[in-house]
């Protein structure tokens, strides 16, 4: 078996692995979207609020190895924010907008909301210009 082969064996063979990570970050982006759709509170839900996955744009292998970004943009309302995620053993770790992260180990509604109302206060001190880098600590 030449070099070639071998990477399309090994592709092959990791194939329902990376599809089933895909699935579960891809299903991670979009609870996060319901999250901040209802961050306001019960019976407030933000109806500007849209999710549009995306191929990570920093991605430098398609399809992305195992343990590679998923991402999706996310519009509030007059901005987009750019989210990518991965699992990392067994918790979600990502990222958000140019230096925000998370990192949960257990993905609860009550987490969620807690990452999306983050999100949205990390994003409009962005743009109010008060952003500082918050470490990545975890939420959980």
């Amino acid at each position: 078996m030449n070099d070639f082969d071998a990477l399309q064996a090994v592709v092959r063979r990791h194939a329902g692995e990376r599809q089933a990570e895909q699935r579960v970050c891809e299903a991670f982006l979009n609870a996060l979207y319901h999250a901040l759709r209802t961050a306001s509170g019960p019976g407030l839900p933000l109806n500007n609020v849209t999710l549009d996955l995306t191929p990570d744009p920093e991605a430098r292998l398609r399809p992305p190895p195992p343990g590679g970004w998923h991402a999706a943009w996310l519009r509030l309302g007059l901005c987009e924010v750019l989210v990518r995620v991965r699992r990392e053993e067994g918790a979600f770790v990502g990222e958000y907008g140019p230096d925000g992260t998370f990192h949960l180990a257990r993905v609860s509604e009550d987490d969620l909301t807690l990452l999306a109302r983050r999100l949205l206060r990390d994003v409009a001190a962005i743009y109010a210009g008060d952003a500082s880098p918050r470490p990545g600590a975890p939420l959980n």
